[in-house]
């Protein structure tokens, strides 16, 4: 036991730092290129967060364990959303452009209507459904990035000299050293808190959808914790809402096409799978109150914040005792 702990410990200071890197070198990108830093944290900070979720969902969709992969991916938007979202907006709530989070939001719930229809369907995932969630993965980050240039100034002779100099390099090696010590320190952090977790007796359910959940949402929550004390709060929002979108469209796409499974059914609540009657209808319904609020009035209110937290606390309370 001694030593899973210690190697959760690492993997725990591995996040720490690389999320301190992985915002230093996406803001100092933004900056450069004079680009919104909701914009950044919704692609490219998004991305290198949802590295874990990509790694523990495939290895474990191909390994034959599709409970491990499905309630990763929907544990973790979950996650995102009620607890680290809710951490930065009730430590520090304020206004967001609704301009820069129609895209993601929109690419959102859309990709989660069509995951959510196959779910109460058929419940089984084919290698078509992976390919369509893959695809528009790349066609909102090909939007994204069409979005992201479409107004920005060009630069003179002089500026992309001056772009083109060390201090971008520096960003981009930040940026890329931050998502590495983040994969790596997740996997640390999954693989041993599992370990310790099943010590413990924690049924593999419930492992899926909340520690494993939890633990491969660190990166973004240490990414979130980071921004605010760096005071780049948009940037920590606009991650989260990417990253939830990741894991719809990329975790799940790439899961599902590597091995298709069914939705798992270990679970039930009500007698009925409880999938279907508690974590898909949260899921919809916790991004609603992340995002509703910022589409209507452009704001974001502690009192989101404090809902999303008791709805995680309750969340978590029922899958321990179901």
């Amino acid at each position: 036991m001694l030593i899973p702990v210690l190697l959760f410990a690492v993997g725990l200071l591995l996040l720490i730092k690389g999320g301190d890197w992985f915002v230093d070198g996406a803001t100092g990108i933004a900056e450069r290129f004079h680009l919104p830093e909701l914009l950044i944290g919704a692609t490219v900070v998004s991305i290198g967060t949802t590295l874990p979720e990509v790694m523990v969902s495939a290895t474990s969709a191909v390994g034959g364990h599709s409970q491990i992969a499905y309630g990763n991916a929907i544990g973790s938007v979950i996650c995102n959303t009620s607890l680290i979202a809710a951490i930065t907006i009730a430590v520090r709530p304020g206004k967001a452009e609704r301009r820069t989070l129609i895209l993601p939001v929109l690419f959102f719930f859309g990709a989660a209507v069509f995951f959510s229809g196959i779910a109460y369907t058929s419940g089984t995932f084919t290698r078509l459904a992976g390919v369509i969630l893959l695809l528009l993965f790349f066609i909102y980050m090909l939007l994204t990035v069409r979005q992201m240039t479409g107004g920005q100034k060009t630069d003179s002779p002089a500026d992309s000299q001056q772009h083109a100099n060390t201090s971008l390099l520096k960003d981009i090696l930040l940026l890329a050293l931050g998502a590495v010590l983040i994969a790596i320190g997740a996997d640390l952090l999954v693989d041993n808190g599992t370990l310790i977790a099943e010590a413990v007796g924690v049924p593999e359910s419930v492992i899926a959808l909340t520690f494993v959940a939890l633990g491969t949402s660190l990166p973004e929550l240490v990414t979130a914790i980071t921004s605010l004390a760096k005071g780049h709060g948009a940037l920590s929002l606009g991650n989260v809402i990417g990253a939830n979108l990741f894991n719809l469209v990329l975790v799940c796409g790439i899961s599902i096409t590597l091995s298709p499974f069914s939705i798992p059914s270990a679970s039930t609540l009500f007698g009925m799978n409880a999938s279907l009657v508690l974590d898909i209808p949260v899921m919809f319904a916790v991004m609603l109150i992340l995002t509703v609020p910022v589409l209507l009035k452009e704001k974001l209110y502690r009192a989101q914040g404090i809902v999303l937290l008791i709805i995680y606390a309750s969340y978590c309370v029922l899958q321990f005792t179901m």
